[in-house]
């Protein structure tokens, strides 16, 4: 990821964690929400692949074509998913942001076409993903807002005992796309 080096660090560490309580997610449940436990854990490791500092280690160009690899499958899976439940349309305009990100990274993508360009991206493109991904950040925090009626405090007798532990993953993750984005 371009831009400093500690944000970019700390965004790694934000989506491997966010990555690896996915993982664990997987563990119990139903199938649905194992199948998308696993869509966020691949889309948490993959972000937090692409968010090591460019200048701690600059990724050789197959490997970013190997992100958008990677992540245009799992946009094809996603929407593919995406006939038992909406919510398979945010993993999948997720993944499409991570295949954008990964060919904006491209060395190539700073020159030529892109050359009157501050970043690597399309502005209008990353302003569009910019404002879908606020809007989600903005809605999902939202829903982890206690109501009025309250009520106490859930034990945890597992992974998905505790719902707005999953919710809140979705919005660390869509935090880091946000952060992700802005540095594209």
């Amino acid at each position: 990821m371009h831009g400093p080096v500690l944000p970019g660090w700390l965004l790694v560490a934000l989506c491997a964690a966010t990555g690896s309580y996915c993982l664990l997610r997987m563990r119990s449940g139903s199938a649905p929400a194992r199948t998308a436990a696993g869509g966020e854990a691949v889309m948490g490791f993959g972000m937090a692949a692409m968010a090591v500092p460019a200048a701690f280690l600059s990724p050789p160009p197959w490997v970013l074509t190997g992100y958008a690899v990677v992540f245009g499958g799992a946009a094809l899976r996603a929407l593919w998913l995406a006939r038992g439940g909406a919510h398979h349309l945010h993993h999948a305009v997720g993944s499409l942001a991570m295949v954008y990100m990964a060919l904006a990274m491209a060395p190539g993508a700073r020159g030529g076409a892109h050359e009157g360009h501050a970043a690597g991206g399309v502005p209008l493109l990353t302003g569009a993903l910019l404002l879908y991904f606020a809007g989600y950040v903005l809605s999902t925090g939202v829903r982890l807002l206690p109501t009025a009626g309250g009520g106490g405090p859930v034990a945890a007798v597992s992974c998905n005992a505790r719902p707005e532990l999953a919710l809140a993953c979705r919005l660390s993750m869509g935090i880091a796309m946000l952060a992700m984005l802005v540095a594209v």
